[in-house]
């Protein structure tokens, strides 16, 4: 049934499930406008609604629109995954009305990879060596400046496309650090570990994450201290999450990601008040005095149909699902088909029960692979 209170806020994002979920768990009412309008966010959010979009981009013509409609005007809009690249809309709506996050100017300068590149010099942070023309050699990977979720990083071939970077490959595992920022000092929420879900035309897509990790020691303090600089030069609000690589020889920042993302999921869960409350309150300069710790692990792992699959009317969901089409629906080859959440007591055995459970998806239709 959807909701019948009138929403407070408009969450924006790729997919605003995640954002929705833990307004409500704070006692918020939202309108939701994402890329999917999934069964479970329509459920906890009204309106909630789907932008027509090609290569999961938001369309900024379809977004204004969507924000036009008479129940949203002038409605403080919070934002997820899927703006970054885009601060001139972010700038634009904020001159109609209140935008919850960093403002449009912060973003600017951690997504230009130039820019980013050249504040972590100066702050003495390591980060891969970037640059605007595809040097000659190996060991080079292609992003799309401002994007998420890996699908679009390649290995670099003959050309650098329109609007894309270059960065130097580096090894290492992907480690995501989630913080609290109120402008000058960071509260770190936790440190996560994700992993891809490689086909051929995307090598780097996402798979999933699991979390919260152990306490990381001398490195995941570094690591803190990093997204603490970054914080204090560039004026970071609200949830943010920091990006690296870890390995044996040390550490890298890949990027900031300068707002609220995928592992919201596995940090937003009893006894940790709702994030979207504690982002809301970050915006304003407030910054709880500590958090409290977290029992257990929590794995979420997308999964990609591999065929088209058709989803019949009336589809009952296994409860450890999330990002459920409406259905009827068709999922086309690729496209994700849902999340799958798993809790346990450590990582190893949170990453292997959300395995199983991706599993049992494929099991009820063989053209479904898990991440």
């Amino acid at each position: 049934m959807a909701p019948t209170a009138v929403p407070e806020f408009i969450v924006v994002a790729l997919s605003a499930r995640a954002l929705a979920a833990s307004a409500c768990r704070g006692g918020h009412s939202v309108a939701a406008i994402d890329l999917f309008a999934d069964a479970d966010t329509a459920a906890m959010a009204g309106p909630c609604l789907n932008l027509p979009s090609r290569r999961l981009r938001i369309s900024a013509g379809a977004l204004r629109r969507a924000l036009a409609l008479p129940d949203l005007r002038g409605l403080p809009l919070v934002y997820g995954a899927g703006l970054e690249e885009q601060p001139d809309l972010l700038a634009a709506l904020a001159r109609v009305r209140p935008v919850i996050g960093n403002r449009a100017e912060a973003v600017a300068q951690v997504k230009d990879p130039l820019a980013f590149a050249a504040l972590l010099a100066r702050l003495g942070i390591p980060h891969p060596e970037v640059s605007l023309s595809l040097p000659n050699g190996d060991g080079w990977l292609v992003k799309r400046a401002g994007a998420s979720g890996g699908g679009h990083i390649r290995r670099a071939s003959t050309r650098l496309p329109a609007g894309h970077y270059a960065q130097r490959r580096m090894d290492g595992r992907p480690v995501s650090l989630l913080f609290l920022a109120d402008g000058r000092r960071i509260l770190p929420v936790g440190f996560s570990r994700q992993w891809v879900a490689p086909v051929p035309s995307q090598p780097y897509r996402y798979g999933g994450a699991v979390g919260p990790l152990p306490a990381c020691g001398r490195m995941g303090a570094a690591m803190i201290d990093a997204a603490a600089t970054i914080t204090e030069a560039v004026g970071l609000v609200g949830l943010n999450s920091a990006d690296f690589l870890v390995g044996s020889a040390g550490w890298c920042l890949l990027e900031i990601n300068p707002r609220p993302g995928a592992t919201l999921d596995l940090f937003d869960r009893p006894p940790m008040p709702s994030l979207f409350g504690l982002h809301l309150a970050a915006c304003t300069g407030q910054l709880p005095a500590a958090l409290p710790p977290l029992a257990g692990c929590r794995a979420a792992m997308i999964v990609y149909a591999t065929a088209p699959v058709h989803l019949p009317e009336g589809l009952r969901w296994p409860g450890w699902t999330a990002d459920r089409p409406q259905t009827p629906a068709h999922v086309p080859t690729g496209a994700p088909l849902c999340t799958v959440l798993a809790d346990a007591d450590g990582l190893l055995e949170a990453r292997r029960l959300a395995g199983r459970y991706a599993r049992t998806l494929c099991r009820l239709s063989t053209m479904v692979e898990a991440a």
